[in-house]
């Protein structure tokens, strides 16, 4: 299995997309201090994921969810999430 996966910051909740084939692994990944893009950003927690098949649709998806519309999408698919999160 290929995941697409956003995490959020609890330091500052900004958002990180990305792709793996282990969510759990590379969650603590993320945690520990190992991804250079993320490390200034630790904790992490994991608030959406994608399962697929077929890497490259892991990777595509990945890729739309850092554009523009996959902004919105995120935005619309999880609004009850950030409405809580705001409060």
């Amino acid at each position: 299995m290929y995941y697409a996966y956003i995490l959020q910051s609890k330091k500052d909740s900004r958002l990180y997309k990305g792709f793996t084939t282990d969510l759990k692994k590379r969650l603590l990944e993320h945690n520990n201090g190992l991804v250079t893009s993320t490390k200034p950003w630790r904790s992490w927690k994991l608030i959406y994921y994608e399962a697929y098949l077929d890497k490259k649709d892991s990777i595509a998806r990945e890729k739309y969810l850092k554009s523009g519309w996959g902004k919105r999408y995120i935005d619309k698919t999880l609004r009850h999430y950030f409405q809580q999160t705001t409060k």
